[in-house]
């Protein structure tokens, strides 16, 4: 083994030691049908599956199911089931912006809460298989929403509250959503966010049935009446019972949208019986959740690890799940560690973006917290490096808290690559191995697998519950995008390293999506936004890395001759490139060139099938830089870029767009071979 090895604490206790573990990796191995339904066991059904697995990756025969003769409820596993033994059990822990702002929920109270969304859902009208949208904060209400939608069979899809009414709109129309679950305002750092007033401006582009409102912060946000309800004014009055919808097994359960590797994102969708099977499963095995313990995931619920890991995995486990609606460092850095201290934290599941901001600030505002309650630690997002993990380990769990590193993907469900904290030694750095199950592979540009230690592409064999069934609306494109590369393989778009002991390092993604703060932001959305500008005739964006972001962006932009030396506002453009995806694509750099041909050929290289991913530009590759125009001065302040240096960049995008005279147009230069589709 590698030098930097940290074995299992001996008085760890975990109840999946080594022994156990081992058994539970035979079983998967020897009788995969029987594993499978075994862990469907963990639920409650209304009529339990008799088939496991039914799935093939070739084109021919296309399919991906799981207890598809399956039937039952997700907000029965989280809640109903719960209520016998766990009633007055704290489910959730709501901890505010402010310290010490917040509430609990016992299982009892959040059912009640679940149960009035519900029926305020069903008095408007919302049935099965409707869409609905929800756009809060990380409060309470979120999680009932969610399960308010899971009870009645309504397909919820969660758009993360720093998200733009033009991302928002653009959601609500492609899922065709009936209803939106909103808040007046939400609060970070201090600072109101207008959710509302963001739904309101979304809306004008494709209105819906029925705004819910819930009240956050109490401010007076505009109603449309006939169409906006006040949740608060309403609460009251509403039954806090309501009979659950069975649900087959595939039927949807959510939708979640993820940057592709065109300008248009893709609907996740998730099926409610293998992806709670997967959720619940490994909930279980990864954080070794135990009674009594607090478990926190810092997660927003509008990504998917505030799905799995904040709300589904741990209610369907009968756990106690904190939800935060603050930064790491409001009112200082200190605030993760006085909240551990606060509530009793247990385990602590955070991404490496912050783990290295904190860092950053040193051990003091760590060490002024005592965090004797900590027995396990975790990361999520993008790769940890070795430095990061070793401060983790050291500094916040005083080297006695074993971290798991999982590697997972929105499309995954869940987790697929992770220690298990009572059986696997750790490696700095490493996602170690898959979980029972789960099996990788590494193939090379052509598709051979290769063996042994190797670095290669990563891919994965056989299907697991967890898996997304299909992109909302374009099946095509689910297959084209993830089973065609490779055939007969799930290629995940991530590079990989096994070692010698058969332990998996994510090396970073390969394709046309940067990931950014464990966010993954597609490429093409970037530079449609910066090409909407009148000014900017071409642009190309590509990932660079970051000591905090992990990867962060660096766009090259070419302005329109006609207009290089005027001096008219950029404030157009700097409001654009924020509002129609959100702050997190933000360029953290922005270089003006004379041209960028030889820019885009190099792209396409970097871009063909992943070989040359850690590949840095060559100099015939690298524009010229040219001297800010003078109307683009306002456009790199407000979007808070430099344009000090050239980037060290990971080359992870082929495309170029151009302004034409009909509005922006996307030109492709791409090498022929290149494994992504447009879609």
């Amino acid at each position: 083994m590698d030098l930097a090895v940290h074995p299992v604490p001996a008085d760890f206790g975990a109840k999946l030691g080594r022994e156990q573990a081992r058994d539970l990796y035979k079983r998967a191995d020897d009788d995969p049908d029987g594993f499978w339904l075994e862990q469907a066991r963990r639920l409650d059904w209304e009529r339990s599956p008799r088939q496991a697995g039914d799935w093939s990756f070739h084109e021919e025969d296309f399919r991906i199911r799981w207890f598809a003769d399956g039937q039952l409820n997700l907000s029965v596993n989280c809640l109903d089931r719960h209520l016998a033994m766990r009633r007055e059990r704290t489910a959730i822990i709501f901890e505010g912006d402010e310290p010490g702002e917040g509430r609990r929920l016992t299982y009892r109270e959040l059912y009640e809460e679940t149960c009035r969304f519900a029926n305020l859902l069903v008095s408007r009208g919302v049935r099965r298989g409707d869409r609905v949208m929800i756009y809060l904060p990380m409060i309470p209400e979120a999680a009932a929403a969610m399960l308010a939608c899971a009870r009645i069979g309504a397909i919820h899809s969660v758009v993360f509250g720093g998200f733009s009414p033009d991302s928002l709109a653009g959601r609500i129309a492609d899922c065709d959503a009936v209803a939106v679950i909103t808040a007046d305002e939400g609060m970070r750092g201090g600072r109101p966010i207008p959710l509302k007033r963001n739904v309101d401006t979304a809306l004008e582009k494709r209105d819906v049935a029925t705004v819910i409102v819930v009240t956050r912060t109490g401010a007076d946000v505009p109603m449309k009446e006939g169409r906006d309800l006040s949740y608060s004014a309403l609460r009251d009055s509403l039954a806090t019972d309501c009979p659950p919808e069975p649900m087959d097994a595939e039927d949807p359960l959510f939708i979640l949208y993820t940057s592709g590797s065109t300008g248009q994102p893709k609907g996740v969708v998730h099926a409610t019986g293998g992806y709670a099977v997967w959720a619940a499963a490994t909930f279980d095995w990864v954080f070794d959740y135990r009674e009594g313990d607090i478990y926190w995931c810092t997660a927003d619920v509008g990504w998917i690890t505030g799905h799995t890991y904040v709300v589904y995995g741990p209610l369907m486990n009968g756990a106690t799940t904190v939800m935060f609606d603050g930064v790491p460092n409001y009112p200082d850095y200190g605030r993760f560690w006085d909240t551990v201290d606060r509530l009793g934290v247990t385990i602590f599941y955070t991404a490496p973006t912050a783990i290295r901001a904190l860092m950053r600030e040193g051990d003091e505002p760590v060490k002024r917290h005592s965090r004797k309650s900590l027995r396990l630690l975790a990361t999520v997002g993008e790769p940890i490096n070795p430095e990061a993990w070793e401060w983790y380990w050291r500094v916040v769990g005083d080297g006695r808290c074993p971290i798991v590193d999982t590697w997972w993907q929105t499309e995954t469900g869940g987790i697929l690559i992770s220690p298990l904290p009572g059986a696997t030694a750790l490696k700095p750095g490493s996602a170690t191995r898959p979980l029972p199950g789960i099996k990788p592979l590494l193939v090379d540009a052509e598709g051979k697998e290769l063996h042994g230690p190797a670095s290669g592409n990563l891919c994965i064999a056989a299907s697991w519950p967890g898996q997304m069934r299909t992109v909302w609306g374009d099946h095509r494109r689910f297959f084209e995008t993830y089973f065609t590369t490779y055939r007969g393989l799930y290629f995940t778009g991530d590079g990989c390293r096994r070692d010698e002991d058969g332990y998996y390092w994510i090396t970073g993604r390969v394709d046309d999506v940067i990931n950014v703060s464990g966010h993954r932001i597609g490429t093409a959305e970037v530079e449609s936004a910066l090409v909407a500008h009148a000014k900017v005739a071409e642009a190309a964006v590509v990932a660079f890395p970051h000591e905090i972001k992990g990867q962060a962006i660096h766009a090259y932009v070419i302005s329109t001759r006609a207009r290089q030396g005027t001096t008219s506002c950029a404030a157009t453009s700097t409001r654009r490139s924020g509002a129609e995806i959100g702050a997190l694509a933000a360029p953290h750099r922005i270089q003006f060139a004379l041209r960028c041909p030889r820019l885009a050929r190099a792209r396409s290289c970097a871009g063909s099938r992943g070989r040359s991913r850690k590949a840095r530009p060559p100099a015939s590759a690298t524009p010229r830089r040219l001297p800010t125009p003078a109307w683009s001065t306002r456009l790199l302040q407000a979007l808070a870029i430099s344009t000090r240096r050239r980037p060290e960049a990971r080359l992870t995008s082929r495309r170029i767009v151009r302004h034409g005279a009909d509005g922006p147009t996307r030109g492709c230069a791409r090498d022929p071979r290149s494994h992504r589709p447009d879609g």
